[in-house]
């Protein structure tokens, strides 16, 4: 049984409600099978009383191993419903797991049709969000029922505008990957709550999945992007049904992003967050179009969000922020600082109050014991017409410790030149900044995540 200190906006109550007095509009559909809200509703109730009959409740940890699919998309609602701590990942000693097997049994249970009521405590961690382990190990940010409950997902009045210029081009936006993934889940529901349906993706990907589901919104990595643009250049897909790609995962170099929009249209928004705080920043295609100065940034921060510069380090407090890693008190200590996340990017804001990123704190190369970092760097090369992307990773050197090694992708019939990519560097940053090689590659490798990999360049030279 539910608390009875459960208030109606405890997450995912909203959602919950949602569903119940969203009779026949479609919210799930998976090629031909098409879910309304009501039959949504059913199989949340359904699969809230299976976890029940296994003794799960409030912070029972539950591991959800299913795809995409709106049994699974129905499993995370229900699994938060009942209080459950929800993971996409093994965590914890005496776990539930739930795969599609456990799923398809629960779903064969009666439903009694009584109003689910979300259990969840707000102090309890409610679910688990990994990161992509991009700077090491994957770490499990712990965020709380009260945190997500605080999200502005579900609630329209909540939306910043950015947001709301987003949600309303989510008519049919695509799910994929995982739905423990915190942007999937974040995106869907957002695109629940402003009318639209939740597309499970089927492959091949990007470009074809779009057209192939009449798809308006997604969400898109860095690394995929550039394949979508060199794709759309080469042999162009109909996506005449697009109106929004929120790119994220790592910055987007003004030129690309440029180009993107070129290519593409005015449909790509470019976001900022982290898996510990959710988003940070985001900026719409009207605003890029209508002032290209907004292209070398990632947006401004909604009211609501706090930002610090310190150091030139960026720290962060949202709403709905992770409050510790789980299992890991070093780290926690680390990055959670009285109430602020330290995002450990370096950042700055100007005086319009947009974000601009100046790369990772820890992403340097110690050159004759001189801290550089790879960012600013990576910024400089980028600048120059010639270069699409450009990636700077440390190197072992006998002479000096580490030095810089860059990776570059030309831009469209360009070829660029070591000479000139170094003297731009020395002027901009100093001679301890300037690449001892310069690598012309076609594209980078991408990690699980979508991210760039740094470490398969490394590999590669």
């Amino acid at each position: 049984m539910p608390d009875t200190d459960t208030r109606e906006d405890t997450w995912p109550q909203p959602v919950l409600d949602l569903l119940a007095t969203g009779d026949d509009r479609p919210v799930f559909e998976d090629g031909p099978s098409v879910v309304t809200a009501a039959a949504m509703a059913g199989l949340v109730r359904r699969i809230a009383a299976g976890l029940r009959s296994r003794g799960a409740g409030p912070a029972t940890p539950v591991v959800l191993t299913t795809g995409v699919s709106a049994a699974a998309f129905a499993a995370n609602l229900a699994a938060f419903a009942v209080g459950a701590t929800v993971s996409g990942r093994s965590f914890a000693a005496g776990e539930l797991v739930v795969d599609d097997a456990r799923l398809a049994a629960w779903l064969a249970l009666p439903d009694d049709g009584a109003p689910l009521v979300a259990a969840g405590r707000p102090g309890d961690i409610a679910r688990l969000i990994w990161t992509s382990g991009s700077t090491g190990r994957p770490k499990g940010c712990a965020q709380t029922y009260a945190a997500m409950s605080a999200a502005w997902a579900p609630y329209p009045d909540r939306w910043p505008p950015a947001v709301a210029e987003l949600a309303s081009r989510l008519r049919r936006y695509l799910v994929f990957g995982s739905l423990a993934s915190q942007v999937m889940l974040e995106y869907g529901i957002l695109a629940l709550a402003a009318g639209g349906t939740l597309v499970a993706a089927r492959p091949p990907g990007f470009p074809d999945m779009i057209p192939r589901h009449r798809a308006t919104g997604s969400v898109i990595t860095v690394g995929k992007l550039h394949q979508l643009v060199r794709a759309q250049r080469s042999s162009p897909a109909d996506l005449s049904s697009l109106r929004a790609l929120l790119v994220s995962g790592s910055p987007l170099e003004p030129a690309r992003l440029a180009e993107a929009l070129d290519v593409l249209g005015p449909v790509v928004f470019h976001g900022y967050g982290q898996t510990e705080t959710g988003m940070i920043a985001m900026a719409t295609p009207s605003e890029m179009l209508a002032d290209p100065a907004v292209l070398a940034s990632v947006g401004r921060p909604p009211a609501g969000h706090d930002l610090s510069i310190r150091d030139g380090e960026l720290y962060v407090r949202t709403p709905a922020q992770a409050s510790s890693y789980w299992g890991d008190p070093a780290e926690t200590a680390d990055v959670f600082r009285d109430g602020w996340v330290r995002t450990r990017d370096l950042a700055s804001l100007d005086d319009r109050g947009y974000l601009h990123l100046a790369g990772r704190a820890r992403d340097v190369v110690i050159v004759d014991a001189q801290l550089v970092h790879a960012g600013p760097i990576e910024r400089v090369l980028g600048s120059d017409p010639s270069v699409a992307e450009a990636y700077v990773v440390a190197r072992p050197s006998f002479e000096t410790g580490e030095a810089v090694h860059a990776f570059i992708v030309p831009a469209r019939g360009r070829t660029p030149d070591p000479a000139r990519l170094r003297s731009l560097v020395a002027a901009a940053l100093g001679e301890a900044a300037v690449p001892q090689a310069i690598t012309v590659i076609d594209a980078v490798p991408l990690a699980p995540s979508g991210k760039p990999d740094k470490r398969a360049l490394l590999g590669s030279s």
